[in-house]
Parts: structure tokens; C-alpha cells; sequence
């Protein structure tokens, strides 16, 4: 495989993975709440999930999915409710330091079922197929996936740095709640992009 082919598969990877979508910015609000370990957990979940899922999509899945065009229908109506759910989750969070052992970590599951029921990530792995493997060729699929592997943790890893980051100036309830609440605004506005 060429070295250009391995650079433009690199760069697709960063840019579907390092833009803003519901993962990134549960992985924000992981980061900020809860710590770099258990965001973590959380990205090698979402991570491995959406691994699993392009190389389920490289190995056939999309031939599947342009057979019956309504599965991507059926899809986005299951992410935007998952996402909606996970939004209303952080609305509600009082944004107490006390609440700290109360509130549920995002856990690595969820980070995985949030990308199957992700259209972004469909989306991203059925474009990245389609565009750098010849016919869904099983070696480019594994190559590409391996690029993937790398490239989305170190990404969402990213938004959780972030987010401790930022921890320190979440001190207070208040600021957590505003973030939360603007975190939850971003996956509600990204549930209408997911139809636009």
C-alpha cells in the first residue's frame, strides 16, 4: 500500500474523529466530571465499538445497507432517541461535587453503543470504505482499521483532556451545570444535523 494512500486514510480518520459529535462531547463532560482514568475507559469502549462496526461495514455490512436503504433510517431514529436520552441524562445532573459517587461515569459500553447508534460514525466508515479500499480488499480493510484504532482513541482521548482540563474551573455546580447544559444543547442541535 502506498505511503499517500496510509497519509490520506490517517487524515480521514482525524477528521471524522476529532470533529465535534456526540461522543467527543460525552467524552468532554467524562473528562470534567469524572477524570482522565475513568474517560479512559470510556474512549477505548467508544473506540473498540466503532472498530467493530467498520470492520462489520468493510467486511459487507454495506452491502446490506444499500440493499435496504431504510436501515439508515431506522438507524438515525434509534441515534437521535439514544442521543436525546443521553442529553436529558445530563440536563438532569445537578452538578454537585457531592453527587460525584451518586452520578453513573460513562462507562465503556455505553461509549460502544453510542457509536453503533452513532449515524456520524456510519457515515465516517462507510465513506472511508468506499473512498481508500479497493472493493472492501480485506487487507486494506484491516490496515485501515488499524489506522482507525489509533487515531479515534488518541482523538477522543483528546476531548477528555479537555475536559479535566477544564475541571478546575468546573469547581463550582453551577459551572457544571452550565457546561452540562451546553453540552446537552450540542447533542439535541446534533440530532437535527443528523437529518440535514
Amino acid at each position: 500500500m502506498a505511503v499517500s494512500t496510509l497519509i490520506s486514510m490517517s487524515l480521514f480518520a482525524l477528521a471524522a474523529s476529532l470533529s465535534p459529535g456526540p461522543v467527543n462531547l460525552v467524552g468532554v463532560s467524562s473528562g470534567a466530571r469524572f477524570g482522565v482514568r475513568v474517560g479512559c475507559y470510556f474512549v477505548t469502549g467508544a473506540t473498540l465499538g466503532f472498530i467493530a462496526l467498520f470492520l462489520l461495514i468493510g467486511f459487507g455490512l454495506h452491502q446490506i445497507v444499500g440493499l435496504i436503504p431504510q436501515l439508515m433510517e431506522y438507524i438515525k431514529w434509534a441515534g437521535v432517541a439514544f442521543l436525546l436520552y443521553v442529553s436529558l441524562q445530563l440536563i438532569r445532573d445537578s452538578g454537585e461535587l457531592s453527587d460525584r459517587g451518586k452520578t453513573t461515569a460513562p462507562t465503556p459500553w455505553l461509549g460502544a453503543v453510542m457509536q453503533w447508534l452513532n449515524p456520524k460514525a456510519w457515515l465516517a466508515s462507510i465513506a472511508g470504505i468506499a473512498a481508500y479500499t479497493h472493493q472492501a480488499e480485506a487487507s486494506a480493510v484491516w490496515v485501515f482499521a488499524g489506522i482507525y484504532l489509533v487515531v479515534c482513541w488518541l482523538s477522543l482521548m483528546a476531548w477528555v483532556l479537555l475536559g479535566a482540563w477544564m475541571s478546575d474551573w468546573l469547581s463550582s455546580p453551577r459551572r457544571i451545570r452550565v457546561l452540562n447544559r451546553m453540552l446537552a444543547l450540542g447533542l439535541v442541535l446534533s440530532c437535527f444535523a443528523i437529518f440535514y
